[in-house]
């Protein structure tokens, strides 16, 4: 009797066991899950503010650099002083059209502000490779080479921060149901790109 009441109380702790083992394991799997999601979208969210923020930098140097140069070219006294103010002014106003990762959700804004520093570099480039002194100005030549690294930079930048924000795309796609457990504020809303996928 004695043998089959301890028999009984050990099944009843070993069921007891497994069923709370069982629990914790299920409870496990679902943290572990929405913990390793969360790291995933965290690194997404990351790697496209840290690609834009180089962006940026190499934007706002690229400016610097043609602001410097068109104060080189004023002390020089060999130029029309009202074509370089003309040139100082646009160059002010790329800051103010430039995009931003919601603006740029309209193509129209990234491609005006394309068409505004484009026609910058190009006469600035031409301007200032017209100066006949330019040859031995190593300030100017020095200026110009970091306008002209920074503009490709600028496009290689694009493209890694459109290849981080496909990635992002994609996870919010194939995590649509979990999205609000990562983020609470978090939109269910795709990251525009740069250069659109070719259909």
């Amino acid at each position: 009797m004695n043998y089959t009441m301890k028999s009984l109380g050990s099944l009843a702790v070993g069921v007891l066991f497994c069923y709370c083992t069982s629990k914790s394991s299920e409870q496990a799997t679902t943290y572990t899950k929405i913990d390793s999601l969360t790291e995933t979208y965290l690194l997404l969210k990351d790697s496209m503010l840290n690609t834009w923020n180089r962006m940026m930098y190499d934007d706002n140097l690229r400016i610097k650099a043609m602001k410097a140069i068109i104060h080189e070219l004023k002390v020089t006294g060999k130029f029309d002083q009202e074509v370089l103010n003309t040139l100082d002014y646009r160059i002010d106003q790329l800051v103010r059209i430039r995009y931003t990762p919601k603006t740029m959700m309209n193509t129209d804004v990234v491609e005006e502000y394309d068409f505004a520093s484009n026609s910058l570099v190009a006469e600035i480039i031409a301007i200032t490779e017209s100066y006949p002194a330019y040859s031995y100005n190593s300030v100017l030549q020095e200026l110009l080479e970091t306008v002209r690294k920074t503009d490709q930079r600028i496009e290689t930048h694009r493209t890694d921060y459109d290849a981080a924000a496909r990635a992002y795309n994609q996870f919010i796609d194939e995590n649509k149901l979990h999205v609000h457990e990562i983020d609470q504020n978090a939109t269910l809303e795709k990251k525009p790109l740069f250069y659109a996928d070719s259909e």
